[in-house]
This record gives C-alpha cells, structure tokens and sequence, in this order.
C-alpha cells in the first residue's frame, strides 16, 4: 500500500464530526501542547468520550498536530487582492476549512511542485499552447431516441496571453466515442470522426473579468493562501460563492490555462481550505495515466469531481468526474462521465491561419 493510500485510511474508523467540535477540539490540542492535561470531550454529535493525550512525551510537535487535525483559515474579511476584487467594498466573511491530512499533503507537494517547475514568461502578443484530450457527456435526441455518449477529442489550442478580443485558434481530432456509463453508444456519436480545424475559438469578451483565465489576467492574482481563497469564493454583487463554486474555478484555472508558478502554489494551497474535499488513493485521466486525487461531491448531481496529480511528482495530470450516486446520475457508481488530460504547455509567438469555409 502507498503513502496516500495509507493516508486516506488513517483516520477512515473515526465518523466526521460538526465543525464547533472540531473548532472545540483544535483549541483543547492546542492547550494539551502547552504542557496541560489530557484533553476530554464529550461530542455533540455522538454524545461519546473522546480522550486526546498530546505533549512532547508522546513524540508530535505542535506543528505535526495541527497538521493532522485540520488546517484553518480566520473567517475575517481579508484585504481585497488586485485585480478582480473591487476595492471599494469589504470582502464578505469566507467559511473555515477543516481539511483532511491526506488533501492537505497532496496539494501542499503539488504546491512545492509548482514552485520548483522550470517557468513559462509568455509575453504580450504571444500564445499559449495547450495540447490536451478529453471525453465530455453528450446528449442526443435522434430518430434512434435519447441517447447519452462521450465525445473523445484529441486537441490543440492557442490562446492569446493577454485574453483580448483577438480570441484563440483550435484544431485536432474528433477520436471514437466512449458509452456513457450504463448507455450504448448511438449511431449517430459515430459521424464527424477526423481532423478539423485550424477554427476559431469563442471570443473573451463575455466572460466576466472575476472568471478569466487568460495568462494576463492570472498573473495579477494573490500569491498567498489567504489572498488565493478569496478570489475563488469572490462572486461579483452576489456576496460569497459557495463551496462547489470554488473548487470548479480552480479546475478552471488548471484547465486550459496557464498561471505563473506562485499563484499556482497559492491556488492549490487555498484549494485545500475548500471544506468538504477528499482525497482519492488512486484515479485515471484521459489518457490512463494514474495518479492521486483531491475531489468533492456534488450530491444533486451525484458526482465527484477530481483534480488528478502524478503520484511521484505532483504535477497536474487532468481532472475527471465520477458517478456516486447511481440514481442521480442515471449511470453505475464508479463510472466515469467526464474526463481529461493535459499533455504539454509551451508557448508560441503566432497561432495557425483560421481555415476558410
């Protein structure tokens, strides 16, 4: 059994607790390091007597206990970060996190990773290549009836540095289908096979300055934790993003986009702030390469929603998305709905000429 595998199981016998116990507990920890008795607890949840014996003695470092407990971030407003955060109003309060040990060292070693990676310095007027491959959930209605599928495309594409109007450019292969877990694949998922493009890709002009992810635009966010976390819960006039929201901008920060190597330290340290993220021992991307997981549920959809990391050097791999819950899904649990991989970045000074129709 591997490290995170062992990780995952460390704590897998002990039923999660309500936040307030935990807030309770951290303090109780903290008390016991200082040299006070055996810390006691009655839970509100089970009602059961948890003994907690911590000091120098039994051999943890009050910074290898707070690890393994949980990793908290103050709820105060926090100072707007430049960029996407206006300044003229205060930030609204963001959630404490409590994260388990194994999302909190899989995405610390990711971190370490990004900040001792060789860096892109893309410049103005300058693109990004993205190679990559995905399978994306199509639904069809044919004279065959409803149908679910996955596209499998193999593809490559330039985006500008700065995310202006110029747009990008788009070309590869639409590869065979793949079944939608517990669906045949209809007839139709089989035409449009073959190369396409150089084709245009949709213009930046109508997404919301707080959502882009163009290079220009990712360079100028936080590099710290507190800073990073912001900016994923930030929703423009409608106060705090929630929890699912936040962790799909980070996947939409790794996907397709490129971020100087500080902030993408900063983004995966804040992503394990996130409440409710998990680890997973082991998981596929699109291309099969298997790797360690951080994920987290969307119970009205009843999926899992992972972000993959080499298992030996923490580098991103790609993300997928997992039935958990058959009847929601309307698919076998376990069964794969989305994925992808991402197979180089480097950056180019022009994109291909868009082919004429």
């Amino acid at each position: 059994m591997d490290e995170m595998s062992q990780l995952s199981l460390l704590r897998a016998e002990v039923p999660e607790p309500d936040l307030p116990d935990l807030r309770a507990e951290e303090e109780r920890l903290m008390a016991a390091i200082a040299g006070s008795a055996p810390a006691r607890r009655t839970s509100r949840r089970t009602g059961r007597r948890v003994f907690v014996r911590i000091g120098v003695a039994g051999g943890l470092s009050a910074a290898a206990v707070a690890a393994v407990v949980a990793v908290s971030v103050d709820s105060a407003p926090r100072p707007s970060p430049p960029g996407p955060v206006p300044t003229s109003a205060a930030p609204a309060p963001l959630p404490k996190s409590v994260a388990p040990v194994a999302v909190v060292q899989t995405l610390d070693h990711a971190a370490e990773a990004a900040l001792h990676q060789p860096e892109l310095h893309p410049r103005p007027g300058q693109f990004l290549v993205f190679r990559s491959q995905s399978m994306e959930q199509v639904e069809s209605n044919s004279r065959h009836g409803y149908a679910r599928y996955l596209s499998n495309t193999r593809r490559t594409i330039w985006l500008p540095v700065s995310g202006d109007a110029t747009g990008g450019v788009d070309e590869g292969q639409v590869l065979p289908p793949k079944a939608y877990p517990g669906w045949p694949i209809p007839p139709e998922a089989r035409t449009g096979q073959g190369s396409y493009g150089p084709d245009r890709l949709v213009d930046y002009d109508g997404t919301a300055d707080y959502l882009r992810t163009d290079y220009t635009h990712l360079s100028r966010l936080p590099t710290d934790t507190a800073g990073m976390r912001q900016h994923l819960y930030y929703r423009a006039a409608e106060g705090v993003a929630g929890d699912r929201d936040a962790w799909q901008r980070v996947g939409s920060m790794l996907t397709n986009a490129y971020m100087p190597t500080a902030q993408r330290a900063a983004l995966f340290r804040a992503a394990a702030t996130i409440p409710g993220v998990k680890a997973v021992a082991s998981a596929k991307d699109a291309v099969g390469r298997e790797g360690v997981a951080v994920a987290m549920t969307d119970p009205g959809l009843g999926t899992r929603q992972e972000y993959i990391f080499d298992r030996n050097t923490y580098l991103y791999l790609g993300a997928r998305t997992v039935i958990v819950n058959a009847a929601k899904a309307r698919g076998p649990k376990g069964g794969i709905t989305e994925s992808t991989a991402q197979l180089s970045v480097q950056v180019a000074d022009k994109a291909p000429r868009i082919k004429k129709n």
